[in-house]
């Protein structure tokens, strides 16, 4: 067990005004299983960076041990995936690799087969074997879920749980509970610790937020009671005062020379005004330290479309077809309001039957297959596709190509946690998740009567899948999701369409 130390670390990107990081200071355990959390852009793979000394930083980050980042960049990806091991790890026993990919679920029979013939998932999952068994090793795993189906993230998690030594980038909920012991979190002002899980985590943070604006509801009373009486305490001080000189005085000075207690009683009225003012100070500067890391989540919107038709989309023993067909005979009906989530392991089809959807609403046939696919008529759709690399240039342009209102569109973008900066910024140097953002922020601008998300929140922020959540369950919009993340899952579909080689069929919600 050793510690990493974090001491002032202070970072500025060049030619920008505002800090990512500034004095910042905290340790970690080189034992704990550290889930690490924040919003889109608020610098996770750039404290990632730090660490592994690629950037310029002022301040200290202490340690003895070897960071490692995953995922590993492989150079020659056509290489035998064993060759690929031997590159990462010089020396090692075959049998302890062996072990970890049992762990793992993965045949062995992978190492002999070409890296690039390997499923994303299967990438995954060797890469993190082979990066575990290296020694004096603290890995940095940034987003390991974004290639995983769900049985592969629930075998991921409980093989990160066995570990340790590690900080974890996810915001699937359900993966960082079953994976982490401690938290790491980027809030507003500061980098924070917690021990615990992501539940535990944010149920402590909505405690805290609790606690705070009651906190600060007691001090707006306080401030303007303690005002209230300064300014009447002022008053009476001043008319006390008046009686030492002037018409008043006389009243007095024709029984008794009255003007030293006057003066006594005014000094002390004086005094008693400033005690006050000084509280009102006091209460004004402790408000002051409340709700700074509050993350603002402001309701999202949504029009749908009503179409005359209740039945809006028909799938009658579909098969798509590649060299062979995909998954077997798929049979599905979609109504107005359902919100109906593909599920099934990786390479399945789910995407393929996406595509197949959308090329028959847009007569663009580029895939073959089997069966029918009755889309009603006149239907609007609105698609968020899983790749973003075709986001360059300007973010106007880009609003005015799709045809959507730019100032709706950066609203939502607003409401998405974007800077008004951020929209000068050209797409392409957008982190993933505020790309991905930008896709579902057009399509919400968009009046559609169905709603075709593919694995919309891959690098999505645990806020903004939240205010995701809460859009869908109250504008109730119709949808057809490819979507792994678990709790995002239970928390708002109506059904489930489980598509596997074996098994094809509609589970309902209550049945999960």
């Amino acid at each position: 067990m050793s510690m990493i130390q974090v001491k002032d670390l202070s970072f500025t990107y060049e030619g920008s005004s505002e800090p990512v990081f500034e004095r910042v200071t905290f340790q970690i355990d080189t034992d704990w299983k550290l889930g690490f959390i924040g919003r889109n852009g608020r610098g996770k793979t750039t404290f990632l960076n730090l660490l592994q000394k690629k950037l310029e930083y002022t301040g200290k980050i202490i340690c003895d041990v070897e960071f490692e980042y995953f995922p590993f960049p492989v150079i020659h990806e056509e290489e035998i995936t064993y060759e690929v091991v031997n590159s990462l790890l010089p020396s090692y026993e075959q049998w302890e690799l062996k072990r970890e990919l049992s762990k793992l679920q993965v045949e062995e029979e992978v190492l002999n087969r070409p890296f690039d013939t390997l499923s994303n998932g299967e990438r995954t999952k060797v890469l993190l074997a082979a990066l575990f068994l290296k020694e004096n090793c603290f890995l940095l795993i940034d987003e390991p879920t974004n290639h995983l189906d769900q049985e592969g993230r629930e075998l991921v998690s409980k093989y990160l749980n066995g570990k340790k030594g590690f900080i974890l980038v996810s915001h699937d909920r359900t993966f960082l509970d079953g994976a982490v012991d401690h938290i790491l979190s980027i809030n507003k002002t500061d980098l924070e610790v917690q021990k615990g899980n992501f539940s535990s985590w944010h149920e402590n943070r909505q405690k805290q937020e609790h606690f705070e604006r009651t906190e600060q509801e007691r001090l707006k009373k306080s401030i303007h009671r303690l005002e209230s009486a300064a300014r009447q305490s002022g008053e009476w001080a001043d008319q006390v005062e008046s009686t030492k000189i002037g018409k008043k005085s006389m009243i007095y000075e024709k029984s008794i020379d009255t003007r030293a207690f006057v003066g006594e009683k005014s000094r002390r009225m004086q005094k008693r005004r400033k005690n006050l003012e000084k509280r009102q100070n006091q209460a004004i500067e402790e408000k002051k330290t409340l709700l700074k890391n509050v993350e603002s989540a402001d309701s999202l919107k949504l029009f749908p479309l009503k179409h005359h038709s209740q039945r809006y989309l028909t799938l009658k023993d579909l098969v798509p077809i590649y060299d062979h067909p995909v998954c077997k005979p798929v049979n599905l009906i979609l109504k107005e309001g359902d919100r109906i989530f593909l599920q099934g392991k990786n390479g399945c089809g789910k995407s393929s039957i996406i595509k197949l959807i959308l090329n028959e609403r847009y007569n663009t046939p580029s895939i073959s297959y089997e069966g029918m696919i009755e889309v009603a008529k006149g239907l609007t759709v609105s698609y968020v596709s899983q790749d973003t690399s075709f986001l360059k240039g300007d973010l106007t342009e880009y609003g005015a190509t799709a045809g959507v209102d730019d100032t709706l569109f950066k609203t939502l973008l607003r409401k998405l946690d974007f800077s008004r900066e951020q929209f000068a910024k050209p797409l392409e140097t957008y982190s993933e998740g505020q790309k991905k953002k930008v896709l579902i922020a057009r399509s919400l601008c968009e009046q559609a009567h169905l709603y075709i998300w593919d694995e919309p929140l891959n690098f999505i922020d645990v806020y903004s899948r939240i205010q995701i959540e809460k859009l869908i369950l109250e504008f109730k919009p119709t949808l057809l999701l490819v979507e792994h993340d678990e709790t995002f899952k239970a928390h708002t579909n109506t059904s489930v369409f489980q598509v596997e080689s074996s098994y094809l069929g509609v589970c309902n919600k209550n049945d999960l």
